[in-house]
């Protein structure tokens, strides 16, 4: 009776958001606080048996119970233990109960870590997430039940998704749903601010710390799926524009915009209206990430296959969610204008422009990614969009950015004076071409964009560096580097690491498409590979034709690469299976094909990935940013709204370099 009494908690836990939907937002409007108390209850409540529904179902996999239909589908008795515990969220079902669950940590975590702010916008707050909760539980409970029985019960089940049999499935769903859904928080407090009234800069201060952690984890989340598919798919490469991939990246881009305008907001007092949006638009396009991926309208490695009903649901919801906060937005419209005047040459002004140029990369990407899906319905043919529209169209927003980066922390809030951040920036500005002519003489010669990936690493890291040492030099000693201080030049200097990684693989990367025979050879730079044939091995759940590719320098092996074609029980495709050997400079990389022919011939694709790793690193960097931003004490501190806004021009030049 497990699974049945699974499928009760999410009927409870549903009920239990009905009421932390209405009843705590009716007492704040009423200011009736016993049923403002009714918040955090709620909250608890739901958490709880959304818990112990995901336990049941986590039971269910691991106790391999073939009367659950779910499990049925998704796991059989050959697959290994630590698989059957990520199989919960290898599909539909047990990933929007994944989903739903880590919504309730961040709801329950909101509620535990707020308790100084006041108790009425807190119940708007909680309101707001409750109502994120209970679409989603209906949602579960209406199309998506993962409880579902098959009697009588199987006695072995499908599989999972070869595909999805490795590590990066059991990292890389839950720290890219915990970003997701970590910007239904700022989402709330934005609205939770437009139903109060209270639209000045403490609900950007109260909800700042939550925007960093969900921009972190998304930005981890992301950097593992574009890890995962580089070393899974076969196909050598970290980004390929999928729609499905682009669905997640929407999300960073806006939020990306999102935290930058919180500093504004939060220290200025200006683009406040600007700031509501992107918490709207932020969260909102995390919900049409959810459509693309279970609606059924995409065809893609990343994408639940699904019934119409179910993109139906979410379409309509989202219209619910997106166009209920924009009517909210327009009648507060009034109250949220104003704010702090500041000169063109201005930080404002620097992250401004970074604002609106994230903004325009976002709608560019959401452009390429519905266009075909609308040519598509409308009967105007197939359309295809990738690679070369996105990469050149992304390129082109993004290389103003890269510029500006270094210059925003050097000018001063409401009037800057460019010409001493030049000053102050003049080692960078002569060391980046400097040393990307120096990597081209002793590379022997390098492609133009691996000197301007070069050039930009060196100008927005040095950049960074230096900005760090003007603190250390000029701001009072408590406050040269506060938390958020450090976690912003974490962050752009992980911006630095990765244009590095970028544009020099993208620049200098080596592949080759090879027919090789036993004992046959290949020289690519320094190195050689030599194919020393196939044989055949066993795994826990599949077996293989596993290749042994010896890679050598100057006659001494530098690394032995077993790349496998897997085949899995039931007929499932046969999966690829690179090998690779990894370094902080390089990685050699090799993916074995199909057999050609009857002399005992392969088709052998090879890579030579220069700072690939760099792509990842710095994205780790980025994210540490974000966390180490988030522990800002002040966060937590409740301050007047107008402290800083009304500080005379003398003491914020005096607080400020």
């Amino acid at each position: 009776m497990l699974p049945e009494l699974g499928q009760f908690a999410l009927i409870l836990a549903l009920l239990l958001a009905l009421v932390q939907c209405v009843l705590p937002i009716y007492g704040a409007w009423r200011g009736n606080a016993a049923l403002i108390a009714v918040g955090r209850r709620a909250a608890a409540g739901q958490f709880v048996f959304v818990a112990l529904a995901f336990g049941i179902l986590t039971y269910a996999f691991v106790s391999q119970d073939f009367s659950v239909a779910y499990v049925a589908e998704n796991s059989n008795l050959s697959l290994p233990w630590y698989y059957r515990f990520s199989a919960v969220w290898g599909a539909h079902e047990g990933s929007l109960l994944l989903w739903i669950l880590i919504l309730n940590v961040w709801t329950v975590a909101v509620a535990a870590f707020s308790r100084r702010l006041p108790d009425a916008f807190m119940a708007r707050v909680l309101g707001v997430l409750g109502f994120v909760s209970l679409g989603f539980l209906l949602f579960t409970a209406l199309t998506s039940n993962p409880f579902l029985r098959h009697l009588p019960a199987l006695a072995d089940g499908n599989d999972l998704n070869p595909v999805l049999q490795d590590p990066g499935l059991i990292m890389h769903p839950p720290m890219l749903y915990t970003g997701y859904v970590g910007f239904s928080v700022a989402f709330a407090f934005a609205i939770a601010a437009l139903l109060g009234g209270e639209v000045d800069a403490r609900w950007v201060r109260w909800s700042r710390p939550w925007t960093n952690v969900a921009w972190a984890f998304l930005t981890l989340g992301i950097a593992l799926g574009s890890w995962w598919s580089y070393y899974v798919l076969g196909w050598g490469g970290w980004w390929f524009w999928d729609p499905v991939e682009n669905a997640s990246f929407m999300p960073w881009l806006v939020g990306t915009a999102l935290i930058h305008s919180q500093a504004v907001t939060e220290k200025r007092g200006s683009f406040r209206a600007w700031t509501l949006l992107l918490a709207i638009f932020a969260f909102s396009l995390s919900l049409l990430g959810t459509f693309l991926v279970r609606s059924g309208v995409l065809t893609s490695v990343h994408a639940f296959a699904s019934d119409p009903r179910r993109g139906v649901f979410i379409l309509v919801f989202l219209g619910i969610v997106v166009g209920g906060s924009l009517l909210i937005y327009a009648l507060r419209a009034p109250k949220v204008a104003g704010g702090e005047v500041f000169a063109a040459v201005s930080r404002e002004t620097a992250i401004l422009i970074n604002n609106l140029l994230f903004a325009c990369a976002a709608a560019m990407v959401l452009l390429g990614t519905l266009y075909p899906l609308i040519g598509d319905a409308l009967n105007l043919g197939r359309i295809s969009i990738g690679p070369p529209y996105f990469g050149f169209m992304f390129a082109l927003l993004m290389l103003p950015v890269v510029l500006l980066i270094p210059f925003g922390p050097f000018l001063r809030w409401r009037v800057g004076d460019w010409r001493a951040a030049l000053r102050a920036l003049r080692p960078a500005l002569i060391a980046a071409p400097l040393i990307a002519l120096a990597a081209w003489m002793i590379a022997g010669g390098l492609p133009f964009k691996a000197l301007i990936g070069v050039a930009a690493s060196i100008w927005v890291g040095f950049g960074i560096v230096l900005y760090a040492l003007s603190r250390w030099r000029n701001a009072p000693a408590g406050r040269r580097y506060t938390p958020e201080m450090l976690g912003m030049i974490c962050a752009h200097f992980g911006v630095a690491v990765f244009l590095a990684g970028v544009l020099i693989v993208e620049a200098t990367g080596v592949e080759r498409d090879l027919r090789m025979s036993k004992g046959s050879t290949v020289e690519i730079g320094t190195l050689t590979f030599r194919f020393d044939g196939v044989g055949h091995t066993q795994g826990p759940n599949y077996s293989a034709d596993q290749g042994t590719i010896t890679v050598l320098r100057q006659g001494e092996i530098v690394t032995v690469l077993h790349p496998q074609k897997r085949q899995y029980p039931n007929n499932a495709p046969i999966q690829t299976v690179a090998s690779i050997d990894p370094g902080i400079t390089r990685d050699l990389y090799v993916a074995l094909g199909e057999p050609l022919g009857d002399d005992g011939a392969w088709a052998v694709r090879v890579y030579v990935k220069p700072f690939v790793h760099w792509i990842w690193l710095g994205a780790i960097f980025m994210m540490l940013g974000g966390f180490v931003a988030a522990a800002d004490r002040r966060f937590r501190v409740m301050r007047a709204p107008t402290a800083e806004i009304a500080a005379p021009p003398a003491a914020v030049a005096a607080a400020q370099t």
